[in-house]
């Protein structure tokens, strides 16, 4: 039988909306004086549960409620959930970065963290003496840290300024040598957040194939939280399904992924129109206006329109991803003539359409991007649509974002999959 990782056992994390810890005096001695007589923190009993998307009525809010699960020693573990799920959280209460309300952890092994840019380092000291740092915490001998040493630095990509103070680093910079940090000290446990975004692609990939590696290779447990669904997939053998600081489900990957997705389809069917009083930003030179979508006589049809406030070189994309995070299609709005990425001031209306015969059934999530002829990024909507193909439902259609309504004066273009 593996031997337990981690266990979690009934954890919960309250938090007072607007304030730092318990938020005044009258509280924590109301606490104190319950606690010394044996009694139940009295603020327990209240609270609401984390929808960031609603207003409630309580300013008690519950970031973790009543959480429990166990990991084994070797195990991979995905964690997915939208924004304010209570994932981050999560991960600072086993870093120990803050205390759970109530509830603790069994840890067997040490655990090494990247949890946000910055996180355990001290800004004043150099790279090099950051290693040591950080080394020195896990409990590791000066000897063990240099024999690893040329390793962290070599991987993180950043020998010329690793004995420069580490506040003069940029971001990505930051985050490759904290990555290497915690992914070659020798600690059992490795927790990293999606802090790996902020690194360029290529460190990014670097950085996946070495989890993969501690993971797979070297019997280390890892704790992943990502929006890339197609990384915890790849990474993963088991996955923690979050929703409004609760454990919807924890059980294999393969069986977590398509509950995830499809609980994301069916927030995007249940909305009858969505919000049409989100202001355009007037600095962006190009800007979406409005998206729908539709499936009819089996063709798939997104119509985008769009404001041109700067006659600039523009190409409009559109991405369609599969359940998987594996891009199947990419669209753009023009052909390799340079004169025909010139757009002049006004609003534009296109249509992409293409075949829903070339599509397997599965869900899929549509991505638009504006940007200029360098790649330089105006506007940018990730996930925008979501939409299903499957053997019984081939005509479902899906009104997109609504955002301010321009009035149409430009042209209007009808872009086929294969022309």
């Amino acid at each position: 039988m593996s031997q337990l990782a981690i266990k979690a056992e009934n954890i919960s994390k309250q938090y007072r909306l607007g304030k730092v810890g318990t938020g005044t005096l009258s509280h924590d001695l109301n606490r104190l004086w319950y606690k010394v007589r044996g009694l139940e923190d009295p603020y327990i009993k209240i609270g609401e549960a984390n929808d960031r998307s609603s207003k409630g009525d309580s300013e008690y809010v519950w970031s973790l409620r009543d959480i429990n699960f166990e990991i084994e020693q070797g195990d991979a573990v995905g964690i997915i959930g939208r924004n304010g799920a209570g994932k981050s959280t999560l991960l600072k209460l086993l870093s120990k970065v803050t205390k759970p309300t109530t509830g603790g952890f069994k840890v067997n092994g040490r655990i090494a963290s990247l949890l946000e840019v910055g996180t355990g380092f001290n800004p004043e000291m150099s790279g090099r003496e950051n290693i040591y740092l950080n080394g020195a915490i896990l409990g590791m001998r000066r000897a063990e840290i240099t024999r690893k040493l040329d390793e962290i630095i070599d991987f993180s990509g950043v020998e010329r300024y690793i004995d420069t103070p580490v506040k003069r680093y940029s971001s990505g910079m930051y985050v490759r040598l904290a990555f290497a940090v915690a992914a070659h000290l020798e600690s059992e446990i490795l927790i990293v957040d999606e802090v790996l975004a902020v690194g360029d692609a290529e460190f990014q990939k670097k950085c996946l194939g070495k989890m993969n590696d501690v993971s797979k290779g070297e019997g280390r447990t890892v704790l992943f939280v990502s929006h890339n669904i197609g990384a915890i997939n790849t990474l993963t053998n088991k996955c923690m399904y979050l929703r409004n600081g609760n454990l919807i489900e924890y059980d294999t990957t393969d069986k977590i992924i398509p509950m995830y997705l499809n609980d994301d389809l069916n927030n995007i069917r249940g909305l009858k129109e969505f919000d049409n009083t989100i202001n355009l930003n007037e600095n962006k030179p190009i800007q979406l206006t409005k998206c729908r979508f539709s499936i009819a006589k089996e063709i798939v049809e997104v119509e985008v329109e769009y404001v041109v406030r700067k006659t600039v070189g523009s190409v409009v994309a559109l991405q369609i991803i599969n359940a998987k995070e594996v891009s199947i299609i990419t669209l753009i709005d023009t052909d390799r003539d340079a004169d025909i990425f010139k757009k002049t001031e006004g609003n534009y209306v296109i249509n992409f359409i293409l075949p829903l015969s070339i599509l397997a059934p599965d869900i899929f999530k549509i991505t638009l991007s504006f940007s200029d002829m360098k790649s330089e990024r105006f506007d940018y909507h990730r996930d925008i649509l979501v939409f299903e193909k499957n053997n019984t439902d081939a005509n479902l259609s899906r009104d997109g974002i609504i955002f301010s309504d321009p009035k149409f004066i430009g042209e209007t273009k009808k872009l086929y999959l294969g022309n």
